[in-house]
């Protein structure tokens, strides 16, 4: 029974906190290269933060997907900004990064992202920004290229 309730207020908690993340109109991120991005700077393009972790095979299997799609929309309508949580060391990040040949900006996770974005039960999770700047979506788990491209061209996000 106690599992159980503590189930229960984890997922109410889960709610309320994707909630008050979803009213918030802004974030500003630093990535390991020490550019800022801040999501009022991104109108007019779909943005992704993608929550991942160097351990997770999902997170993995979706890198090649994001890749593709940034550096074929980075210059039109769309931003890929990846937010790795559960690290060694910087180096390790760094090792995986050059690796998996990630053309998108890496940000270090920490409690501030978590406050400004929000938390993820499982890795990978994406949060979806679109044009306005208005969180839309929440995909936990693997992305695919096909899924965010569809995702953009639904009008009933905009």
């Amino acid at each position: 029974m106690n599992k159980f309730l503590f189930v229960l207020l984890m997922l109410v908690f889960s709610c309320f906190s994707n909630a008050e993340v979803a009213t918030k109109s802004n974030f500003l991120l630093k990535d390991m290269a020490g550019v800022q991005h801040q999501l009022s700077q991104y109108k007019g393009k779909w943005v992704l933060v993608n929550y991942w972790a160097t351990w997770c095979p999902p997170c993995l299997e979706e890198v090649p997907d994001l890749v593709n799609l940034y550096d074929q929309h980075k210059k039109k309508d769309l931003v890929v900004l990846g937010v790795v949580f559960d690290y060694k060391d910087v180096s390790e990040v760094s090792e995986y990064v050059d690796d998996m040949l990630m053309s998108y900006p890496i940000v270090l996770g920490d409690d501030s992202v978590i406050e400004q974005i929000g938390a993820a039960d499982v890795m990978p999770t994406t949060f979806f920004y679109n044009p306005k700047g208005k969180l839309v979506k929440i995909k936990r788990g693997i992305v695919t290229r096909q899924y965010v491209e569809n995702l953009m061209r639904s009008g009933s996000l905009h």
